[in-house]
């Protein structure tokens, strides 16, 4: 496995149009090495398509009240996951100055009807940070696959989006969400969480359930099952964002007869938790 810091590093060692890549922001946990190995399943010839791994901690798509300089940078614990496994052959870890040598004006601004809704709408300008960044990935590696997960289902859906109306080349993967043997969805996030906060946060997916439940029994009034479901939360010590149901393919509002995905986002404590659930 080989560890690149430099753009001029990683062209030399990629032929266009070859590798599959699992763009992160590092911190790596069991989810992100589950993405990996589906990487390493679309390109199983090493030779022809090396698995290339991105550890970077994109400032684009932090507001200013959030958590950017504290959030983790594990690059040996990171680079030893990945060789364990086995499945990765480029590691590619660029530090700000080389991957926005000058301030990033030129930036890929999102169909506001996918990125100004749910978590756009709370953290306005994430997904023009985070399809500027993928973007830029994707012109210096230059893969026919991407692999993101599902956890991050709206960015999943932001990005594939990108790719079709861009016309670039690669097909995007998504990974399903990994969870705990108690069923929490597995984060970056979750090292804030206390032990007991741990177990609260079950409470997140749970509501989601919940919302789907409701929705199978005949319930359609979907304004006031959100609202409840939000001040459920409310009142065990939660500060929601959004709990909601909403068309897989889109993001519309929820409709009969139509896949669904239950989304949620809250902030247990000091730390801002998401999660979904596909019905």
């Amino acid at each position: 496995m080989k560890l690149l810091h430099t753009v001029a590093e990683l062209r030399s060692a990629l032929a266009p149009g070859c590798a599959a890549f699992v763009p992160t922001m590092g911190n790596l946990h069991a989810g992100h090495l589950a993405l990996v190995a589906q990487a390493r399943a679309v390109a199983p010839d090493r030779q022809s398509s090396p698995v290339v791994v991105s550890l970077f901690v994109n400032r684009l798509q932090f507001l200013p009240h959030e958590d950017f300089d504290r959030y983790p940078r594990t690059l040996e614990s990171d680079c030893a996951q990945l060789r364990e496994q086995g499945h990765c052959d480029i590691v590619f870890a660029p530090d700000e100055a080389e991957l926005y040598p000058e301030p990033q004006g030129y930036k890929v601004q999102p169909p506001a009807e996918l990125a100004d809704i749910l978590e756009g709408q709370f953290r306005p300008g994430f997904f023009t940070g985070v399809c500027t960044v993928v973007h830029k990935l994707f012109n210096l590696v230059q893969p026919a696959h991407a692999v993101f997960g599902k956890k991050d289902y709206q960015q999943l859906m932001v990005l594939r989006r990108m790719v079709a109306q861009m016309g670039l080349p690669i097909q995007v993967h998504g990974g399903e969400t990994l969870r705990s043997p108690e069923g929490l969805a597995l984060s970056s996030r979750n090292q804030y969480l206390s032990a007991e906060q741990k177990a609260q946060a079950l409470q997140l997916s749970g509501a989601l359930r919940a919302l789907l439940a409701e929705w199978r029994a005949g319930l359609r009034d979907r304004e006031r099952m959100e609202g409840e479901a939000m001040d459920r939360l409310a009142a065990q010590g939660w500060q929601p964002d959004y709990l909601t149901l909403r068309r897989q393919h889109d993001l519309g509002p929820a409709r009969e007869g139509e896949p669904l995905v239950a989304l949620g986002a809250a902030k247990l404590g000091s730390t801002r938790l998401i999660d979904n659930l596909e019905a």
